[in-house]
């Protein structure tokens, strides 16, 4: 599940650029600030994993397409011919930027319990859905833009990362779709039922609690996925910091008052993502770059108290 969008017209299916576009104002004008051929192969990445979250994310979901795109997935890549120039072009970036096969059957694998399952017991459950949702997608990226494989494992966490905020910025989107990313497990921990509009304001001190916690381990993956930043090209890093500082700037609204989720949609506007890449072109190219990075978490005069004080 990413970030939501309306569903993609058939029309649109072979404009790659619309596509983008219409899917994530972050990505889309982040990615500006790549150089031209890593963002047109970065397109290529984003819509075969769009037009695929589209499918299982609609309303009702379109499990026929759903089917028939992966079914055209492996045809393809058994070396039939197949009319999809969003599935054709994907292949031929997996096989030019060396894609490990395991990380599209995971990916897939993902997608597909969006068709199947609504709930999560417990992290272990959604780790396995995060794996394919997010963390195949950091190692591809790594491998669109050449970076050393000791960046490796922190991409994955920026992947997980952002996927995160996704879930929790989209907690009231998600309802709609009878969908919840939060473990029953946690949500307990918190004396919670469950995620709706009405249970987070029958017991607002355990919603609040509960989100914040959430965005903690979010800032924690993030100091994680920031470590791997030494590795990438300037320019690289320009693209990349300016899409994971957007995510930043979500989740610190969201920390601030949770209940956000509930009242707006929390999204960066393109004069802000691009306002953000200019200041870290400035920051990256004309200072030192500091290796030892510090996540500044949300100055907020909350303090999250400990179950037995909240409950």
């Amino acid at each position: 599940m990413y970030s939501q969008a309306k569903p993609i017209d058939e029309k649109l299916l072979t404009n790659p650029e619309s596509i983008f576009q219409r899917g994530s104002t972050t990505y889309y004008h982040s990615t500006k600030l790549f150089p031209s051929k890593i963002r047109k192969d970065v397109t290529t990445l984003y819509c075969f994993v769009r037009v695929v979250d589209d499918f299982v994310d609609a309303v009702p979901q379109d499990l026929e397409s759903f089917t028939n795109f992966k079914n055209d997935y492996y045809l393809a890549l058994s070396g039939k011919n197949v009319n999809n120039s969003i599935i054709n072009n994907y292949i031929e970036l997996s096989y030019r930027k060396n894609f490990e096969p395991e990380w599209t059957e995971a990916f897939l694998k993902s997608m597909e319990m969006d068709t199947t399952k609504s709930k999560y017991e417990n992290i272990d459950e959604l780790n396995e859905y995060l794996y394919g949702s997010s963390e195949v997608i950091g190692l591809m990226m790594n491998k669109v833009m050449d970076i050393d494989e000791r960046a490796h494992h922190s991409a994955k966490y920026l992947g997980k990362a952002m996927q995160f905020i996704n879930f929790i910025r989209d907690i009231d989107e998600d309802l709609d779709l009878n969908r919840t990313y939060f473990p029953k497990d946690t949500l307990l921990e918190f004396g919670l039922e469950g995620l709706t509009r009405g249970e987070a304001r029958r017991k607002p001190k355990q919603f609040r609690a509960f989100v914040r916690s959430q965005i903690k381990i979010y800032f924690d993956w993030q100091k994680k996925a920031e470590t791997g930043f030494i590795y990438l090209p300037k320019r690289m890093r320009v693209a990349v910091k300016t899409a994971s500082d957007m995510y930043m700037w979500t989740a610190t609204k969201i920390y601030k008052n949770p209940f956000l989720v509930y009242d707006m949609q929390i999204k960066p506007t393109w004069n802000k993502v691009l306002l953000a890449g200019m200041k870290n072109y400035f920051s990256i190219y004309f200072s030192f770059y500091n290796k030892n990075i510090s996540i500044q978490e949300p100055s907020v005069n909350y303090k999250i108290k400990e179950r037995n004080q909240t409950l």
